[in-house]
């Protein structure tokens, strides 16, 4: 007892002290100390858990919602392909997506309505001649000086305007115009252009002015007014190796020939195929044309695409000229080989007025096989099939080629046009000849290019790819004939050979042992200037660049 009342007694102050403010059990008690740490921060982790957690379920369920849609969807075939399961679900599925977005298309069709111009500003007398004081204008469109630069009182005007004393200009013959009629254009009197035709056409052919020549032509004053200029001096190119000049000797015209000398040696072209032909033969600087002329004379010999090595070098001989006046001018090829590990593999020279190719041994040009008629692939073959059109079944008396419109068709081996026009359901046809009772038709034409009794050579063109006739699109339906009964094409072959024999041989070798002398860019060269083809210098100016040795 004593001790209880020793813990209440002395400065302590009791439990109800009012100082120490009163206890309310309701109230949180504030926690301190580790143990209160402690608790926060379980409480804390637990908090995160549950944050965590319904995260991972929402993740988990959008995971699983998107793997059912995507199921759905590849299920769902919004475009399928219209030409098949006609009259299905499926299909009318696709009608309405095609529809529909035919029509978002056309609502979404921008406006190309025409936009209004401004309406152009009325401008009367004062500003009409304000502006054209400004203007830059020819005088003879009725511009003005200005109006400060207006002629004085003591300005005379010139009773006539003096002429230039010649006039040089270049007149260009025209496609299916005639020599004549440019000259009077040009500004020749009828008199002088009759008598320049007759010069010109005693040293040449008329017929061989091709259009495009250019003729520089000098006109001299006139004798009286009103009258055509006098014609000075004439020149043009009339050949390669041949220069005519008309000129004006004391008023009487005459002719001048100018002989140009001209280098013929062939241009010779080596290189390797590596993975184009084409390509190689133009970097290595063959022209276009003499290279498609290579491809083609060995095309008709080998398959290109079976016997040449990407490691294989190429020959080309190319007939080239070369005139002292520096102009070059390329021709046909005169070589076509192939050859591998520095052995010929294939030798072919053109020889003969037909100009074909032979092979080394004296064996024409081998035609294998046929070629095809356009480039497109086989899109229907030979036989019993359902007609597009018609819908019911007959026979296909032909093959479909899959080409776009205008593409050309040429002939798969020499023939004679034996028909050329509108042939029923075959629309725009030609029907062509190779002997022996063959024949082959090209159906569905947009256009033809071959004339009844014509004789074409293997890959001339005939006719262009359209959808003439009985066609659903444009392509090319070729047919072949045997004895008046139709085959298919894809069973025939057309194989041509010729042999020289005896003198034409020995020839034929010699002049390729010749031909296979010539270095390769030997034909390159500049040819060397001789002195007398030097021109003596006219102007003072280039006199100055050979001064006279003064002693």
């Amino acid at each position: 007892m004593d001790h209880m009342r020793d813990m209440g007694s002395g400065d302590d102050k009791p439990l109800g002290d009012p100082s120490l403010g009163a206890f309310d059990p309701e109230e949180p008690m504030l926690d301190f100390g580790e143990a209160g740490s402690a608790r926060a921060s379980r409480k804390s982790s637990d908090n995160a858990k549950i944050v965590l957690k319904r995260v991972s379920g929402w993740r988990s369920r959008y995971e699983e919602w998107r793997d059912e849609t995507s199921r759905k969807l590849e299920r769902v075939d919004l475009a399928p392909d219209l030409a098949q399961n006609i009259g299905s679900g499926t299909w009318f599925r696709g009608l309405g997506t095609m529809l529909g977005l035919g029509a978002v298309a056309l609502l979404l069709w921008p406006d190309f309505a025409p936009l209004e111009a401004r309406p152009a500003m009325e401008l009367d007398e004062v500003a009409l001649d304000e502006f054209r004081s400004h203007m830059i204008m020819p005088l003879a469109l009725g511009a003005d000086s200005g109006r400060q630069m207006g002629a004085g009182p003591k300005v005379r005007a010139l009773e006539a305007a003096p002429e230039r004393p010649q006039i040089e200009l270049v007149a260009t013959l025209g496609r299916g115009d005639s020599f004549d009629r440019m000259l009077q254009r040009a500004g020749l009197s009828s008199a002088d252009a009759s008598r320049v035709q007759e010069l010109i056409g005693g040293a040449i052919e008329m017929e061989e002015l091709t259009a495009g020549t250019r003729f520089d032509i000098v006109l001299g004053r006139r004798v009286a007014e009103g009258t055509p200029r006098p014609l000075d001096e004439l020149s043009f190119r009339a050949k390669f190796d041949l220069e005519l000049r008309v000129e004006n000797n004391d008023g009487r015209l005459s002719l001048r020939r100018n002989t140009i000398r001209v280098d013929d040696t062939p241009l010779r072209i080596r290189g390797t195929v590596g993975q184009s032909l084409y390509r190689s033969a133009r970097a290595a600087g063959a022209p276009a044309s003499a290279v498609q002329d290579f491809i083609k004379a060995l095309d008709g010999q080998i398959d290109l695409n079976r016997s040449v090595r990407s490691t294989d070098e190429f020959d080309m001989i190319v007939a080239y000229r070369r005139a002292a006046t520096g102009e070059r001018q390329a021709g046909q090829v005169l070589y076509a080989g192939i050859e591998r590990d520095g052995e010929p593999k294939t030798q072919l020279m053109r020889w003969g007025e037909d100009g074909i190719f032979y092979e080394a041994s004296g064996v024409g040009e081998q035609r294998n096989g046929l070629i095809a008629p356009v480039p497109g692939g086989i899109t229907s073959g030979f036989g019993m099939r359902r007609h597009p059109i018609l819908g019911y079944r007959r026979m296909h008396s032909g093959i479909d080629f899959r080409a776009r419109h205008g593409t050309p068709i040429v002939a798969v081996s020499d023939a004679r046009v034996s028909a050329a026009g509108r042939m029923g359901g075959c629309g725009n046809a030609v029907r062509l000849d190779h002997g022996n009772g063959l024949s082959t038709r090209y159906c569905h034409m947009s256009r033809i290019a071959a004339s009844r009794g014509e004789s074409v050579r293997r890959g001339q063109v005939i006719g262009y790819v359209g959808s003439t006739g009985l066609s659903t699109g444009p392509h090319l339906h070729y047919e072949m004939y045997r004895g008046g009964r139709a085959i298919d094409p894809r069973g025939v072959r057309f194989v041509r050979r010729a042999q020289l024999e005896g003198r034409e041989l020995v020839d034929f070798r010699a002049a390729l042992a010749r031909l296979k002398e010539v270095e390769p860019g030997a034909a390159l060269a500049d040819l060397e200037i001789r002195p007398e083809e030097v021109a003596e210098p006219e102007r003072e100016i280039e006199k100055l660049d050979n001064p006279l040795q003064v002693s």
